[in-house]
């Protein structure tokens, strides 16, 4: 187990747009519209679990069709003909249904409140430590209260989840850097959680930023909390390139940079 010294140094090296691929933020680079990046971005990161290639995959089939305006699609597409569209479509557990119900959501959530931005921001009180009453309430905004059911396409924040693709999308759109394609510039980046997976969780356990074992949203504010002592203002800025190392076999914390970064086990 060896840990990297200068986070900062790790970041100016691969928080790179070079270093992207394989990953789901690189579907919305071609999105310049804020509206249209933001749905694209709910989908990209919810459909961000297993197989990264897969995920690839599953996500282009999704946004192909929508065309080069996803928020228009969903406005001049009917109820019928969005389920009619996917209903052939898989992604692990994830059916056809599960995700016309999510993009009805989306659809529900963009009507009543013009955006995806503006129905987060409705929510979002500048005094709260973090962004985690803001999301919950977005997520009941999306989903009507329960009135669409996409499952676990998105999850609930209060059932204690670390919520880890709900972050994802939050640092997609509120960072903005060569990675992070941003937009949401009215949620500061200092009250972001860090997106917890079971690769960031080992890397974590390992830097001794947490001792819990259990990857929930508990452990995820925890470990927010140990890279705000860093970087108070954006704890969630070395997650895409901690987590590169897990994806990309070509990527390597040398000598020449400090010690390489190598988590094996729990």
């Amino acid at each position: 187990m060896i840990i990297p010294i200068n986070f900062e140094q790790l970041y100016r090296t691969y928080n790179k747009r070079k270093y992207v691929h394989p990953d789901p933020v690189e579907c919305l680079f071609c999105y310049h519209n804020l509206c249209d990046r933001e749905i694209a971005a709910f989908v990209a990161s919810a459909l961000a679990y297993g197989n990264v290639r897969q995920i690839l995959k599953s996500v282009a089939s999704v946004l192909d069709p929508m065309g080069p305006s996803p928020s228009t699609f969903l406005f001049q597409t009917s109820t019928d003909a969005l389920r009619e569209m996917f209903k052939n479509f898989s992604h692990r557990f994830a059916t056809g249904e599960h995700l016309a119900e999510m993009l009805l959501g989306l659809k529900h959530a963009v009507k009543t409140s013009g955006s995806l931005y503006h129905c987060f921001l409705e929510n979002f009180r500048i005094d709260d430590e973090t962004i985690l009453p803001a999301l919950t309430l977005f997520v009941k905004s999306i989903t009507d209260d329960g009135t669409y059911q996409p499952g676990h396409l998105i999850p609930l924040p209060e059932r204690g989840s670390a919520c880890k693709r709900l972050n994802l999308f939050l640092r997609w759109l509120v960072r903005s850097d060569e990675v992070d394609p941003g937009g949401w510039d009215g949620i500061p980046g200092s009250r972001l959680i860090v997106p917890l997976d079971t690769h960031m969780h080992r890397i974590c356990l390992s830097l001794g930023f947490t001792k819990r074992r259990q990857a929930d949203m508990r452990t995820a504010l925890e470990i927010t909390t140990a890279f705000k002592k860093i970087v108070p203002e954006d704890p969630a800025r070395y997650d895409f390139s901690l987590t590169r190392f897990g994806i990309r076999k070509d990527m390597k914390w040398g000598e020449e940079n400090g010690p390489r970064l190598k988590v094996q086990g729990g």
